[in-house]
């Protein structure tokens, strides 16, 4: 870029959830990665379709305000254990998809594990470590939180440093 300076590139983070979804919003230039906001969308909805909505309106609120290049999101996996889990995350992850997609926004999914791995080095770390790589990658001065939030701000930090 012309005398050093470089465009802005903001990446919205989400970690999926039908009661809670953590979100988290990354702006780098140049080298130098800032936290710009990171909260949930919470639902208290009793239906599912109830709670489709609330992540949904959520989600597209965060993106017209914080006005995202790209939305970065937790892949939908399936635990043999746990098979209605990936049914539901599916009910989130298609929730967040349109409100990307109605804002044009391009949505890339990592793998958690792929996530972890990135900022710790170990595919299967534990919440508090996610949380302590975000507060030092930061330079936070606590543990983002909810856990859901670190998530977030996870997976928008694993989009960087994969493509930035």
């Amino acid at each position: 870029m012309p005398g050093g300076v470089s465009t802005p590139v903001r990446v919205l983070g989400v970690d999926p959830g039908l009661h809670i979804t953590g979100y988290g919003v990354l702006e780098m230039i140049g080298k130098r990665i800032r936290l710009i906001e990171a909260g949930v969308v919470k639902s208290r909805a009793e239906t599912l379709e109830g709670r489709v909505r609330d992540i949904f309106t959520g989600v597209r609120e965060v993106i017209e305000k914080a006005e995202p290049g790209s939305l970065a999101l937790e892949a939908l996996y399936s635990h043999y254990k746990r098979p209605m889990t990936a049914v539901l995350m599916g009910h989130a992850r298609g929730a967040i998809c349109l409100a990307a997609a109605l804002s044009g926004l391009p949505v890339i999914s990592y793998p958690s594990t792929a996530v972890k791995k990135t900022l710790t080095g170990h595919g299967r770390a534990p919440k508090d470590q996610i949380q302590r790589a975000i507060q030092y990658e930061l330079g936070l001065k606590s543990y983002p939180n909810p856990p859901d939030v670190a998530d977030a701000l996870a997976i928008a930090l694993c989009h960087i440093y994969t493509f930035m």
